[in-house]
């Protein structure tokens, strides 16, 4: 860099104090230049810290100076006043030129395409045609009389050749994939304006025109490599500048080409017709022409990408609104088809469908069964529908189908319709599985929203349930009402828990034969500080559906075992030997229920052989979970009892499966047995009296309320059993002091000898 300055610095000093006559000492600062640009471009290509297409870059603008090297000895060798450009100064000088444009190209950048490189190549074009008409018309004409057209064509070859390599370099500073020192780049710059400059001033072809080449030209391109190769170098001892990225003015530069020719023709046209001038019109053309060439490869590529993003975007949006397990369309989709029926005000019904049980079957099958499941399930709907009414899948087992009606009729049969076809077995495997759903209907009223209609249509299909699964209800706006209400109880409901609102009556359990105390069932009341007392008829399914079963399981749980334990400290073996505890299918999904009751029997200082947990026989069958849960308590040592033995789904595989101590006779069998009228009854109730006997278990008969209701039980063989007519649910107290009596006996239970 040092040298090169000098160099410049010197043939101006000459220029000051020269000879007329002596012109050899101007042309000493071209090869001085070039000479140290080489050197620091060969040290720079040789830099192992740098990456492989930054020294591929180097070394072509090394060899490139060579090339220019050569030229500006030639143009020492050949120091004189003649005019122009002679060829052999500009072979090696355009092949200098070739190679700077190469060493250009060669850097990295954005992947081209097919279409890209044309486009790029049409550019070049354009600026190659343009630059070539202005040197043609204009800069030639400041050569003087006698230039040969030799040399004349050399100097605009070079010419045009340095304005490529200015858009060039341009484009390389711009991108950000490019890897040199973007300020190295900026300073090469240099490099092509002093060409272009030198070469307008070698057309020109005065001695001093000569001489500035020699100062002005070849020895500021050898001061540009030179200082571009030290900012590179420098940029290995830090962090490399960050390269903007900014769309470059050097873009424009083939509009401009467009303006300056146009301008020009504007020229030529004003004049008569010359041979030159009809060159600049021809030029003209063709640059329109690949102007206009570049624009239709523009659209084209626009189109394609347009035509390319429609298609994404009709897939997002197909995505965005289909469900991806089953095909069907999705809660958005329904949502906006609903809402569209709405908004013109025509008839619309919402059918909401939940297949019952799911989760058992998801549970004991595997989430991937549950998922082939659900697909059978969808395609069954679908085929089941009309062409008018949409099916779609809400989420999880969750189906809805909207109606084009408002005919209450229609939509019911509907609702039998679809219900009806999922009642149907469904082949899985080499078995065939049984599947009931419940649905909800909800008509769409006057000014409602999608999304009301949808709310309304799950308010009814979970009154559905309540009702007992595999039916559908119709929407009544009382349901909403009820719905508000039993969010409020299960506000109210969490509070009782934490103040202490909730207390345990005990109902006594009898032996039926020798009428002495056996047992207790805690029940659990609550008094509401406003309400006064709210049945568990209406508290418990709301703890259900929301969740509070498990801690209001949690405190019963622990409450009985403590007051069993009181009793057994004030009554020694006058008490009870074991509590029976309600258990909810909520309770024996949570994964540490058996530490629970372990821990509880702990605090209490009971054993698992005081505890009788009641569990219900859909409880059994919700998937093997709950039936780990119950077989690790029956482990324990803890007693299960089956409730409401005889409403379910009662089977001998289901007593052999499952782990049970007890079983309990629903009430409804008990109903009538006193009068032998019911035939089913009696059966059912015998039934269970010998089942229990075989398979040595305890039976119980609930819901006592006669004495020839006991009589006929114990006659069929029940040894045990409770109801209103031997006992009420009674306070804990009073529980107790049935315990006191030594002789362990009901005045309403007729002791058998």
């Amino acid at each position: 860099m040092v040298t090169a300055a000098g160099a410049i610095v010197a043939v101006l000093l000459w220029l000051l104090l020269r000879s007329a006559s002596d012109v050899t000492l101007g042309y000493a600062g071209g090869p001085v230049a070039l000479a140290a640009a080489t050197y620091a471009s060969w040290r720079v290509a040789r830099q192992p810290r740098l990456a492989r297409a930054v020294r591929t870059f180097w070394r072509r603008l090394e060899y490139a100076s060579i090339f220019l090297l050569v030229a500006s000895c030639v143009s020492l060798a050949r120091a004189n006043n003649n005019t122009g450009l002679s060829v052999q100064t500009a072979v090696p000088m355009l092949c200098g030129v070739l190679l700077l444009m190469q060493a250009f190209l060669g850097l990295p950048g954005p992947r081209r395409t097919a279409v890209g490189w044309l486009r790029a190549l049409l550019d070049a074009a354009t600026v190659a045609v343009a630059s070539a008409l202005i040197f043609w018309y204009a800069v030639l004409d400041l050569a003087p009389a006698g230039t040969s057209l030799v040399a004349r064509t050399a100097a605009a070859i070079v010419g045009v050749g340095g304005v490529l390599l200015l858009v060039m370099i341009g484009k390389a500073t711009s991108r950000p994939e490019t890897m040199v020192e973007p300020m190295a780049l900026r300073v090469l710059t240099v490099a092509p304006i002093a060409a272009i400059a030198g070469t307008i001033l070698l057309i020109a072809g005065a001695d001093w025109s000569r001489l500035a080449l020699s100062v002005l030209a070849l020895p500021l391109v050898g001061a540009a490599v030179c200082g571009g190769a030290a900012l590179q170098r420098r940029s290995l001892a830090g962090e490399p500048r960050p390269v903007l990225t900014h769309r470059s003015l050097f873009n424009l530069l083939p509009f401009l080409a467009v303006t300056a020719t146009a301008g020009l023709v504007v020229t030529v046209s004003a004049q008569e017709m010359t041979n030159r001038q009809r060159t600049v019109i021809i030029g003209a053309v063709l640059i329109a022409g690949f102007v206009v060439a570049r624009q239709l490869l523009s659209l084209h590529e626009n189109t394609i990408a347009l035509r390319g993003i429609r298609r994404q975007q009709a897939e997002l949006e197909r995505l965005a609104l289909t469900d991806s397990l089953t095909g069907l369309p999705n809660r958005a989709r329904f949502g906006v088809v609903l809402g569209s029926r709405l908004d013109s005000c025509l008839p619309a019904t919402a059918l909401l469908i939940d297949v019952d049980d799911f989760k058992m079957i998801n549970d004991t099958l595997g989430p991937a069964a549950g998922d082939q499941l659900l697909h059978q399930v969808a395609m069954r709907l679908r085929d089941r529908s009309a062409e008018s009414e949409l099916v779609a899948r809400l989420g999880g087992d969750e189906f809805a189908v909207m109606l084009p009606v408002d005919d209450p009729r229609t939509a019911e049969e509907a609702a039998g319709r679809l219900l009806r076809a999922l009642a149907d077995p469904f082949d899985f495997g080499d078995q065939n599985l049984l599947l009931h759903a419940s649905a909800g209907i909800a008509i769409a009223g006057h000014g409602e929203t999608a999304d009301e209609v949808l709310r309304n249509a799950d308010i009814a299909m979970y009154a559905a349930k309540e009702s007992g699964k595999a039916s559908w209800t119709r929407f009544e706006p009382q349901m909403r009402q009820d719905m508000v209400s039993h969010a409020l109880l299960a506000s109210e409901l969490r509070t009782a828990i934490l103040r202490g609102e909730l207390r345990l009556l005990y109902q006594p359990v009898y032996d039926l034969v020798t009428g002495r105390l056996a047992g207790a069932e805690a029940l659990v009341r609550w008094q509401h500080p406003q309400r006064g007392f709210v049945s568990p008829a209406e508290f418990i399914p709301v703890a259900e559906r929301s969740g509070l079963i498990v801690p209001l399981g949690t405190w019963v749980l622990r409450e009985a075992c403590e007051q069993l334990a009181r009793w057994r400290d004030e009554h020694g073996d006058g008490a009870i030997e074991a509590v029976n505890v309600n258990v909810a299918v909520r309770q024996l999904r949570e994964a540490g229920f058996v530490d629970e009751v372990a821990a509880v029997l702990s605090d209490t200082g009971l054993t698992p052989v005081n505890l009788i947990l009641e569990v219900t026989e859909s409880s059994v069958v919700d998937g093997w979970q709950v039936r780990a849960t119950l077989e690790a308590l029956h482990e324990m040592g803890v007693r299960l009892a089956l409730d409401d033995f005889g409403t379910g789904q009662s089977s001998l595989s289901l007593l052999r499966a499952f782990p049970v101590d007890v079983l309990k006779l629903d009430k409804s069998f008990v109903d009538g047995i006193a009068d032998g009228e019911d035939r089913g009854r009696l059966a059912v109730a015998g039934a269970v009296a010998q089942l229990a006997e075989h398979l040595q278990l305890k039976a119980v008969a609930e819901g006592i309320e006669s004495q020839a209701q006991m009589d006929r039980l114990r006659a069929m063989g029940y040894r045990y059993g409770q109801g209103f007519f031997m006992a009420r649910p009674l306070p804990a107290a009073e529980c107790g002091a049935l315990m006191a009596d030594s002789r362990w006996t009901s005045t309403t239970v007729e002791v058998v000898p």
